[in-house]
């Protein structure tokens, strides 16, 4: 996390950047660099309060803002009208977080440690309900095949939204469930003491400060996406499914690899279930509701995705089918997703 504060310095160059007019390209990777590092200390920052909060405010905050990145440039990006975009990296944060990112920190734990456990219950609980949240993605998407295209533009609108209410009110429940009901499952492994480092009214100010940042820096990631995919032949498809995820949510990836690199595995595998949950149930019913205050998103993916999200919720249900993990599963894992993103970037 201490490294990736050195990326603050291109937040202020990606400022300058914009009012000097540089290169789209340029543009793009410098807000890009400058994301990684805020996205971090929004993470931090939500940590600090959920201290003073206490555990189950504490917990929803954590849940709460932990995509809150992906849903900011996933917003700007709505409003620019790069739907295929926004999609797509609903799709790539699913697909990263449970190939890319679980299959790094198991190679990571694997290296130091022959084999590590984690606590089956409680991730069986998570991958069950991803496996659901996929096929709440998948209905709308056989619809549109079944259904005449002069019908098709006056029922995907309002299927999109049942099935977002229908995802977010299952969102909920997920909290009452690991907050309430079933709390005890999510504690079987007990936590480490510790401390808040920050004052609360700095930790406000942080989050509030952060979350300014991210909105600008992605306001001008987003600027720059039409731009430099025209100029250097990258598709859109590729940029939503691969790198805006990536980009999003580096801060969290990198805390969920030194987590197994700790023999912490249990925590490794919730950052990556857990936020690949969160950006079904949570994040993309939300912008479907936002979506309606410009021009209404369909939440209908398209075959590429809904392969590539039902084979990684699969792959997530098996790999928490034992509660054990090696670094031959974490290189099987991460095969696995470059193959895909070789495939997309060709496609």
């Amino acid at each position: 996390m201490k490294i990736l504060r050195f990326l603050l310095i291109f937040v202020p160059i990606s400022i300058v950047g914009e009012f000097m007019h540089f290169s789209p390209t340029l543009m793009f990777i410098l807000s890009a660099l400058a994301i990684i590092p805020l996205a971090g200390i929004m993470g931090e920052a939500t940590e600090e309060i959920s201290f003073y909060s206490g555990p189950r405010i504490g917990g929803f905050l954590n849940a709460t803002f932990g995509n809150a990145t992906e849903l900011i440039i996933a917003f700007f990006a709505m409003q620019a009208g790069l739907f295929d975009v926004v999609k797509a990296s609903i799709a790539g944060s699913v697909i990263g977080n449970i190939l890319l990112v679980l299959g790094a920190s198991m190679l990571m734990g694997g290296i130091k440690f022959k084999s590590q456990t984690f606590n089956k219950q409680s991730i069986e609980v998570s991958s069950s309900m991803l496996l659901f949240a996929v096929i709440g993605l998948t209905v709308p998407a056989i619809f549109t095949h079944t259904v005449a295209a002069d019908l098709l533009n006056t029922r995907y609108e309002g299927l999109s939204i049942t099935v977002a209410v229908i995802m977010f009110a299952i969102y909920l429940m997920s909290l009452y469930f690991s907050f309430y009901t079933h709390k005890d499952i999510y504690s079987a492994v007990p936590e480490e003491e510790a401390t808040p480092k920050w004052s609360l009214n700095k930790a406000i100010a942080v989050l509030v400060g952060a979350t300014v940042l991210i909105g600008v820096e992605s306001e001008m990631f987003v600027g720059a996406v039409e731009p430099m995919t025209e100029a250097i032949g990258l598709s859109e498809f590729f940029v939503g499914i691969i790198l805006v995820p990536i980009i999003g949510n580096a801060a969290e990836h990198s805390t969920a690899i030194v987590m197994a690199y700790k023999n912490k595995m249990d925590v490794a595998m919730e950052i990556a279930i857990g936020s690949s949950l969160q950006m079904i149930l949570f994040v993309t019913p939300v912008l479907i509701f936002l979506s309606l205050l410009f021009t209404p998103m369909s939440i209908i993916f398209n075959e590429f995705e809904l392969v590539a999200l039902v084979l990684s919720v699969l792959i997530a249900n098996r790999v928490a089918s034992d509660g054990e993990s090696n670094w031959l599963e974490g290189v099987q894992l991460l095969a696995v997703y470059l193959i895909m993103a070789v495939s997309f970037f060709i496609l």
